[in-house]
C-alpha cells in the first residue's frame, strides 16, 4: 500500500505546487472562461486550462512509480506495458484536442472524430474492451462485433459524461476523485498493481486540483481536464469489468502477482463487477442518460447545451455550489455502498435494487422544486 500512497501524494503535490504558477500564466495570457452564455453560472473571469496540470500530474506520477517490481509473470508484464503504451498515446491525443477546445474552440464533429479514433485504438489495438455481461440478466459472452460496439459506445459515453457534468465548481473533479479512489482500492485488493497505480495517480491529482477548483473556483479544468479524466476512468472501468480471477492458486504465477488467492476479500470475489462499475459511475452516467432523453423528447439535439442537468436544478433550489457538489458526492457514495451491500445477491436483482436506489435519490431535487413551486402558487 505504501507504493500507492507514494503515487497518490506525488500527483497531489505536483498539482498543489504547480497550479499557482499556471493560474498566473492563464491570467497574463487571458485564457479565461467568458461568462456570456445564459447557461453560465459564473459572473467573473476564471482561467480554463486546469486540465493541463491534471494531465501532467497524473501521467508523471504513473510513469515515475510504475510498479515494474510487482509484475512477476511475463504475461502480466507484457499486458501492463501494452496498457501503459496505449493509455499514454490516447491520453496525448485527447489532451491536445481538449487544449485546442479550451483555447480556440473546435467543431463538435471534429471532437467526435477524435473520440472515435481514440476509442478504436483502445478497443482494436490495445484490446481494452468489454467481452461479457458476466451473468447480468443471464447474459455472458458477446460476439466480436458486439464487443467492439459496446466498448466503443462505453468509451464515448463515459468520456463525454465527464465533459457534461463539468458545470459546477468541484463537481467533475470530485466525482473523478471518488471514481479514482473506488477503482484504486478495488484493484489494490484484487492484486492488480498497474491499474491501482493509474487510479491513485488520477485521484491524487484531482484532490490537489480540488483545492483550486472547489467553490469559489480559482481555476477550471476545461475540456483538456474532463476528457483526460473520462479516458482514464473509462480504461479503469473496462479493465475492472474484464478482470478475471485465477481459477486456482496454481494460476497465480501466470496471471497475477504472488499472493494467496484465498485471501482475496469478499468484495472482490462476490460483487458483480458491472454493477460495481455502474455504481461508481452513477452520477455521470445517470445525468447524461437523463439529459439526452430529455432533450430528445423536446426535439432538441442531444448535444445542445442547456441548464437542465441535476446539478443545475440543485443550484436553482438554493443549494449553492458547495451544497450541490457535496450532496452529489454523498449520493454517489451511497450508491456505491448499496452495490457493495448487495454483493451476495443474484446480479440481476442486485442491479434492480441499486438502480431503484439511484433513481429515487436522483429525483429528490425535482420533487423539492415541485414542492416550492406549489407553495408559491398557494
Amino acid at each position: 500500500m505504501w507504493t500507492y500512497l507514494l503515487i497518490f501524494f506525488t500527483a497531489f503535490f505536483v498539482v498543489l505546487l504547480s497550479t499557482p504558477a499556471l493560474i498566473r500564466v492563464a491570467i497574463l495570457k487571458r485564457l479565461f472562461d467568458e461568462p456570456k452564455e445564459e447557461r453560465k453560472i459564473h459572473n467573473r473571469l476564471i482561467p480554463t486550462i486546469g486540465g493541463i496540470i491534471i494531465f501532467a500530474a497524473t501521467l508523471f506520477a504513473f510513469a515515475l512509480w510504475f510498479p515494474f517490481d510487482q509484475l512477476h509473470a511475463f504475461t502480466q508484464l507484457k499486458r501492463s506495458v501494452n496498457d501503459f503504451q496505449y493509455i499514454v498515446a490516447t491520453l496525448l491525443i485527447l489532451f491536445f484536442v481538449g487544449v485546442k477546445v479550451d483555447i480556440i474552440g473546435t467543431a463538435p464533429m471534429k471532437k467526435l472524430v477524435a473520440h472515435v479514433i481514440v476509442g478504436l485504438i483502445l478497443v482494436l489495438i490495445a484490446n481494452i474492451k468489454i467481452t461479457s455481461f458476466h451473468g447480468l440478466f443471464g447474459l455472458r459472452d458477446l460476439p466480436e462485433w458486439g464487443q467492439v460496439f459496446l466498448s466503443l459506445s462505453t468509451y464515448i459515453v463515459v468520456v463525454n459524461a465527464f465533459n457534461l457534468i463539468d458545470g459546477v465548481d468541484g463537481l467533475a473533479a470530485g466525482i473523478g476523485l471518488i471514481c479514482g479512489l473506488a477503482f484504486g482500492f478495488w484493484f489494490y485488493l484484487a492484486g492488480e498493481p498497474v491499474m491501482a497505480a493509474l487510479a491513485f495517480s488520477l485521484a491524487g491529482s484531482l484532490l490537489g486540483f480540488l483545492i483550486f477548483n472547489f467553490s469559489p473556483a480559482k481555476l477550471f479544468m476545461g475540456d483538456s481536464g474532463s476528457l483526460s479524466i473520462g479516458l482514464v476512468v473509462c480504461v479503469l472501468a473496462i479493465r475492472l469489468i474484464e478482470y478475471k480471477l485465477p481459477l486456482s492458486s496454481d494460476d497465480v504465477s501466470d496471471t497475477l502477482i504472488d499472493f494467496n488467492i484465498n485471501a482475496l476479500p469478499e468484495v472482490v470475489t462476490n460483487i458483480s463487477k458491472p454493477i460495481f462499475v455502474m455504481a461508481v459511475l452513477f452520477y455521470p452516467l445517470f445525468d447524461t442518460l437523463r439529459i439526452f432523453i430529455y432533450r430528445t423528447i423536446r426535439g432538441q439535439s442531444p448535444f445542445s447545451a442547456d441548464r437542465n442537468h441535476i446539478h443545475h436544478r440543485l443550484i436553482d433550489i438554493g443549494m449553492g455550489h458547495r451544497g450541490t457538489v457535496l450532496s452529489i458526492y454523498a449520493v454517489n457514495i451511497i450508491v456505491i455502498a448499496t452495490a457493495v451491500a448487495t454483493r451476495n445477491i443474484e446480479p440481476s436483482y442486485a442491479f434492480i435494487i441499486v438502480g431503484c436506489v439511484a433513481a429515487c435519490l436522483a429525483q429528490i431535487p425535482f420533487f423539492i422544486t415541485k414542492v416550492k413551486n406549489r407553495n408559491k402558487i398557494r
